[in-house]
């Protein structure tokens, strides 16, 4: 499979503060990597980096063959980044459908696709983003970041303060997209075993570096490594 993104001795962070620290990694094409570590560990300004907010001090980031380190934000999401930060971000005074198709790119993931992988957002599609709850919120997040039809989806802590019903549904639909249709993901997750299953490779951060990668069922057939890196 060819080589889809590699971050090569990343340092970067917010203005003068540095966060990673020489991060090296790639990901292959129809792969997908689970991104953990505890809390303040980088986790999350690592995906940031991939999307460009934040400060680049040093190395490189290459997408889909192209050096993508200087690009702003909105020529990445051209290229193919999708991206569901922790935060949601969706459109909360348009509809349902609104949000689906504000920002629609061509491509195989249409309102009538994300609908069939999410019935609850079909039911609500002419509710407003803000009356729906917040699992219904991650699903409409997750909804639109594929109408862009993008060639990965790096998605925060998609499970945070859900429901379990709620999660179980998420973890469904996450399985059908990474592994049912192939695409690449990057996700970050505190809850590592409910991750792991989906992934096929892991990366633990700590202090802004990578100190363990291997793959997904390799860590989980550790319990030791497990807890050892994140306490769990």
């Amino acid at each position: 499979m060819a080589e889809l993104l590699r971050v090569d001795k990343l340092v970067a962070g917010y203005g003068d503060a540095k966060v990673l620290a020489l991060v090296e990694f790639s990901l292959e094409e129809g792969r997908s990597l689970a991104l953990l570590g505890r809390n303040g560990a980088g986790k999350t300004t690592l995906l940031n980096s991939i999307v460009g907010v934040t400060t680049r001090h040093s190395g490189t980031i290459h997408f889909a063959s192209r050096d993508i380190s200087r690009l702003p934000a909105e020529n990445r999401a051209a290229l193919g980044i999708g991206w569901v930060p922790q935060e949601r971000n969706i459109f909360r005074s348009l509809t349902v459908e609104e949000n689906l198709t504000a920002i629609a790119r061509r491509g195989p993931w249409d309102t009538a696709r994300v609908y069939g992988m999410f019935p609850r957002l079909k039911e609500r599609s002419r509710n407003l983003g803000n009356q729906l709850s917040g699992g219904e919120q991650q699903m409409l997040a997750v909804g639109r970041a594929l109408m862009l039809n993008p060639k990965i989806l790096l998605l925060d802590e998609p499970l945070e303060g859900l429901a379990p019903i709620i999660v179980d549904e998420l973890l469904a639909a996450l399985r059908n997209i990474v592994t049912g249709e192939g695409m690449s993901a990057i996700i970050v997750e505190q809850k590592a075993r409910k991750v792991l299953p989906l992934t096929d490779e892991v990366i633990v951060l700590e202090r802004g570096g990578i100190i363990y990668r291997d793959t997904s069922i390799a860590l989980l057939a550790s319990p030791e490594t497990l807890e050892k890196h994140l306490s769990v």
